[in-house]
């Protein structure tokens, strides 16, 4: 009977914490336990990053089933997105990092200031990007090779994502400024309510359901305008409106170009992060695509099943990183870096466990997304060879999100270009061509840059300098 007892009163706790977590009861993390900060940090985190992957499946099921073009054009238009992403990610890093320092400070205005001028910055970037698409999206998806029939059917989608691309860039801003502040609750919930309309939109929009036009693919872009466009008004109203820690008043709306600089500076090395990584999987898959559309398949479906399943990583290296900002800026450096070994030794754990299911059950997954023999045999060898270095990789994914908190967004720039660039890359030509171990190779590369690029990050981090950059 006790023993139920102290069950009970477990799972009682547990729900309290993970409530507390949802509804972002708490919003300062310079005191008290760090296992309970993490906790609560990085459970709405995770929810938030789930609901972006599902929504980017779902939306790419239902454009399918429009045409081949209506593919291809969101492929050709998404690889123009990509430099929109890389300006969001890093800026968004850069405001998440100054931030969570001044809130760590307890300076408030100072954040709310750090805030508006990103906002500039957003809206800046953005505005230039949608002129070139307003005025150009036919040019551009005819550079980037598109027939005259995908041109005709999808010049549409293009003029909206790029027109609109200020959705794209504030969702992402506004959530970074929340997570600075340590409330990661509201951005997970922006991001809920906007993809969630988003998604039943896309369906009405695209086929003409009920009273709604058929638009085809280009219904697709209306409705993640609309979706993103709705979580922006809400977060602008929370910032301007709201009673959160972050409020921007009408004092904070004066540019100071200073501070716009720091911040500018700072997100290069994010950009930089974004653009090495993303270019060096596009370097892979030329190098596997000279084994075949099967070798390439194969790996293309392993890598998805990665992606999805590292999500709970990343909501521990987030959290990690807002910790690490607010306790520099609190004068708390030994407890900035104990929240890094913490969040690091937790996603070991995590991804050990999942290392140990897909040695286990890689063909039963890889198995899902292909029945065809040979994708099935090189998807399962990737799944296994990719996931041996894993235990690493927790450790390498959260330091690198730490050395971003602290505003060092230039030294995970310069490991990951070591990395994958000078190191990766090569390395997997070498092994898959010259040595001639085909596929095998290039897995092994990966494999063996995940561990280099932690171990090297885990070095470097250890030396404490980050804990000496001012922002």
């Amino acid at each position: 009977m006790q023993e139920f007892q102290s069950i009970s009163a477990r799972i009682g706790r547990a729900r309290r914490f993970l409530a507390m977590a949802i509804n972002g009861e708490e919003k300062e993390f310079t005191s008290g336990s760090i296992r309970r900060a993490l906790f609560l940090l990085s459970v709405p985190m995770i929810l938030e990053m789930v609901m972006e992957s599902l929504f980017a499946v779902v939306d790419i099921y239902f454009v399918g089933k429009v045409s081949t073009n209506a593919l291809a054009t969101v492929a050709l238009t998404e690889s123009i997105l990509f430099l929109i992403y890389a300006i969001a990610v890093g800026l968004s890093m850069a405001t998440t990092a100054m931030i969570s320092r001044r809130i760590g400070e307890k300076n408030y205005g100072e954040a709310s200031k750090a805030a508006a001028q990103a906002l500039f910055i957003g809206v800046g970037f953005a505005a230039i990007i949608s002129i070139s698409g307003l005025f150009f999206a036919k040019d551009i998806l005819r550079l980037m090779g598109g027939s005259p029939e995908l041109i005709a059917e999808g010049a549409g989608y293009a003029v909206w994502m790029l027109g609109g691309n200020i959705t794209i860039m504030l969702i992402f801003l506004n959530n970074a400024i929340f997570r600075g502040a340590g409330d990661a609750a509201i951005a997970m919930r922006v991001l809920w309510v906007s993809n969630g309309l988003n998604m039943l939109l896309d369906p009405c929009l695209i086929f003409g359901i009920g009273p709604f036009p058929e638009l085809g693919v280009t219904g697709a872009a209306i409705a993640t305008n609309i979706g993103r466009g709705t979580g922006v008004v809400w977060q602008l109203w929370i910032l301007f409106r709201g009673n959160g820690v972050i409020q921007v008043l009408k004092e904070h709306l004066v540019a100071n170009w200073a501070l716009m600089w720091r911040l500018i500076k700072i997100s290069f090395g994010g950009m930089g992060q974004f653009l090495i990584g993303s270019a060096s999987w596009t370097f892979m898959v030329r190098v596997i695509s000279i084994f075949g559309s099967e070798a390439l398949a194969g790996y293309t479906v392993s890598f998805r099943i990665i992606i999805f399943t590292i999500l709970p990583s990343w909501g521990l290296a987030n959290a990690a990183s807002t910790l690490v900002g607010q306790n520099l800026g609190a004068k708390l450096p030994d407890r900035a870096e104990k929240s890094v070994w913490y969040a690091a030794f937790y996603n070991m754990i995590f991804l050990a466990f999942i290392s140990a299911i897909f040695f286990t059950y890689s063909e039963f997954f890889v198995g899902l997304f292909s029945k065809e023999p040979e994708v099935l045999r090189y998807g399962t060898m990737s799944l296994k060879i990719i996931c041996s270095g894993y235990i690493f990789f927790a450790y390498g994914m959260v330091v690198s999100q730490a050395f971003n908190g602290a505003g060092d967004t230039r030294t995970p720039t310069l490991i990951n270009f070591v990395g994958y660039w000078l190191i990766q890359i090569p390395l997997a030509y070498v092994l898959s061509v010259t040595l001639q171990m085909g596929p095998v190779g290039v897995f092994i590369a990966i494999a063996v840059a995940l561990v280099l690029l932690a171990v090297s990050s885990v070095v470097i981090f250890r030396r404490g300098k980050w804990k000496e950059i001012e922002i």
